[in-house]
């Protein structure tokens, strides 16, 4: 094995083991966030689809050469390998026409074998391409942008409008990280109120709303949020820009709660030069496959109060939301949110060598830590 492939093998088995611990951690119910409920099955929802895009990055590799990640940012793949991703994934049909069945290749290879007596490097590279293919042709891949679903309906009744729990992703082709929305928005459209509200105030139960449901529910509103959404979505936008914009762009649309998830950065000893400090110390740690680090940030923007719209013969208004900053806090000031958390995933090995260095406290200042040991994640040390 060259030392590039020996690289990019680390490379993946340390993300992988993180993106599955993190997926374990937002579905465990002892989690801090599974408070949250469907907040964390959401983003566990997407982790599976990270998880994906690296399974199908790692097949590529077996018959093309190149990978690129953001080794000194956000130790994520650079935003390229997203885009061919998506390309392949449009093409996979018509390519795999053209590929042998696994089966026949199989047998090619052991005839190639018996007969030259060396490794068939073509055919292997063939077959390589088949299992790709054939894993990247599902849509269960984390995107260039992922449109909205809505995942939950209900109703205020404070203000007798439904609202709804919707949800979205992107990746961020300058930071190069994984970023997932969920925004819960009041509908005051007098259509989906006369439907979805009944006399009482309620949901009304007669209306049958197969959830997830694809885009946001209003169907009048349904493309333009999701033009809203593919425009408003850069990691450069705080929550609260967001937020106001959306609050301005669609009148009858009062986006009450704004959450955005950042998955990263993520340090890996050998392969990642994103924290000197970090990296020094995972570099000590025993096992290569224990030897990194993912963080992640949730931001959140919150509503305070409702102003009223007003309505005359020559000008209007709209209701408008006043969004809590919370300004005595100067980081989530500069974010541009009500609150954030700052969270850490590692490995229990590499956080004893963090710890034995003498660099857990400051390099973990600010976060809440949770340390992966045998499958399972320990909160709160």
């Amino acid at each position: 094995m060259t030392p590039e492939n020996d690289a990019a093998a680390r490379y993946f088995s340390a993300i992988t083991a993180a993106l599955s611990g993190l997926e374990v951690f937002m579905r465990d119910d002892r989690s801090p966030l599974y408070r949250h409920g469907i907040v964390a099955k959401i983003v566990a929802e997407y982790i599976a689809r990270l998880d994906k895009s690296f399974s199908c990055w790692r097949n590529r590799l077996g018959f093309m050469d190149t990978f690129r990640i953001s080794r000194a940012e956000s130790g994520y793949p650079v935003f390229q390998n997203l885009l061919e991703l998506e390309n392949d994934r449009l093409q996979a049909e018509a390519r795999l026409a053209n590929i042998p069945q696994a089966g026949e290749l199989r047998e090619e290879m052991a005839d190639f074998i018996l007969r030259h007596k060396e490794f068939p490097e073509a055919l292997q590279k063939s077959m390589a391409e088949r299992l790709y293919l054939e894993d990247v042709k599902s849509e269960q891949t984390f995107g260039p942008f992922t449109l909205a679903q809505t995942a939950k309906v209900s109703v205020n009744p404070k203000t007798a409008r439904p609202y709804y729990l919707v949800h979205w992703a992107s990746f961020d082709g300058s930071a190069n990280l994984p970023l997932v929305y969920m925004v819960t928005v009041e509908d005051s459209s007098e259509s989906m109120v006369r439907q979805l509200v009944d006399r009482s105030g309620k949901l009304n139960d007669k209306v049958d709303i197969p959830l997830p449901v694809d885009g946001l529910l209003n169907p009048e509103l349904a493309h333009r949020f999701d033009d809203f959404t593919e425009k408003n979505s850069a990691y450069t936008l705080s929550p609260a820009t967001i937020a106001v914009n959306l609050d301005k762009d669609f009148e009858p649309l009062h986006p009450k709660q704004l959450r955005r998830v950042v998955l990263g950065p993520f340090y890996s000893a050998g392969i990642t030069d994103n924290n000197s400090t970090v990296t020094e110390v995972l570099a000590k740690v025993r096992k290569p496959e224990n030897a990194w680090l993912l963080t992640w940030t949730i931001q959140e923007v919150y509503s305070k109060g409702e102003k009223p719209g007003r309505k005359g013969l020559f000008s209007s208004e709209k209701t408008t939301q006043e969004f809590f900053i919370n300004t005595d806090d100067l980081e989530a000031a500069r974010q541009g949110v009500s609150s954030y958390e700052n969270h850490a995933l590692i490995p229990h090995e590499a956080y004893q060598a963090l710890y034995a260095a003498g660099e857990a406290q400051k390099i973990f200042g600010g976060y809440k830590v949770h340390i992966l040991s045998n499958g399972q994640v320990i909160s709160d040390v």
